[in-house]
């Protein structure tokens, strides 16, 4: 069978984002990171497969309507009248800047469990992408972990990007021991340079990578904004610097930055030359570039040519 497409597991959000300074009126809009990124492999061109729990409300089938309009499909994901979908609520301070104000999740418990997993679409589909999202509770890491043997039976490449909200955590000892438990399972990883500082302890990116090459990651990533991005294959680093735009909105450049990196390991497979992998970085960053353009986190329109 030829497996095509990628999975993305998390919990779907929607994002309101105050239309001006009296942060009274909102835009709503999909969001989350996992999410963002099922996004940008669609809008690529790659199927996109969503797993995540749904429920029933206005709300729920706003992010249903929005998930139909990106032609992603969410039919291995399930439904459970309770169900809540969690909410960012952004603001703008005096000086006309975003900045995130309130996260409501009024059913934290309600995630998709490892029961509710369906062998099917790992069978169907190329590569599994995961986050730390399903991570910091304790329910959805066992789901996480399931669907990780679900993704090795099949043979799928397994990409993760540790998106870190330590907010989410009860400490930041618990999420940097969970988070760099899970870099194993992973053959691509993408990291930011703090996430990268944070897991290994370090303050610089030459101390983080030495120290994270312990772990073997055959593919690993690390995005530091307007400078651009790196990446290590073999002990080999390769740098490319971030196109210059006219950014906007950051929310959700990584998730681009991500969505593109999937993109080429799904349709020209693993890079076996420093100068393929570099064409990767350069491709990753204009899409990551182009997503600081709008307003919202979700991967922009773009041309997909590499």
């Amino acid at each position: 069978m030829d497996q095509q497409g990628v999975i993305s597991i998390g919990e779907a959000f929607v994002d309101f984002i105050s239309i001006d300074r009296t942060n009274t009126e909102y835009i709503q809009l999909l969001g989350g990171a996992t999410v963002n990124v099922a996004v940008g492999t669609r809008r690529l061109g790659i199927q996109a497969y969503y797993l995540c729990k749904l429920g029933t409300d206005e709300i729920s089938q706003f992010v249903e309507q929005e998930f139909r309009k990106e032609n992603i499909n969410t039919s291995f994901s399930v439904h459970s009248p309770s169900k809540k979908i969690c909410g960012v609520y952004v603001h703008i301070n005096a000086s006309g800047e975003r900045y995130f104000h309130t996260y409501v999740n009024d059913t934290p418990d309600e995630v998709l469990t490892e029961d509710e997993l369906r062998r099917g679409v790992f069978e169907q589909a190329k590569i599994f992408y995961f986050g730390s999202g399903t991570l910091f509770h304790e329910k959805a890491k066992k789901t996480t972990e399931a669907a990780l043997k679900y993704a090795k039976d099949f043979s799928n490449m397994i990409a993760f990007d540790a998106n870190l909200r330590l907010k989410r955590w009860v400490n930041e000892q618990h999420c940097r021991q969970t988070v760099s438990s899970f870099l194993k399972y992973a053959h691509l990883v993408k990291l930011a340079e703090d996430e990268l500082n944070f897991l290994t302890e370090t303050n610089s990116i030459e101390d983080g990578l030495e120290k994270i090459s312990k772990w073997k990651i055959p593919y690993l990533f690390i995005t530091m904004g307007s400078k651009g991005a790196c990446a290590v294959i073999n002990g080999n680093k390769v740098f490319v610097p971030a196109p210059a735009v006219n950014a906007i909105d950051t929310t959700g450049a990584g998730d681009a930055f991500m969505s593109a990196l999937l993109y080429c390991f799904h349709e020209k497979g693993l890079p076996v030359k420093l100068s393929q992998i570099k064409e990767y970085l350069q491709f990753a960053n204009r899409i990551g570039a182009a997503a600081t353009t709008e307003v919202g986190s979700l991967t922009v329109n773009f041309d997909k040519k590499i």
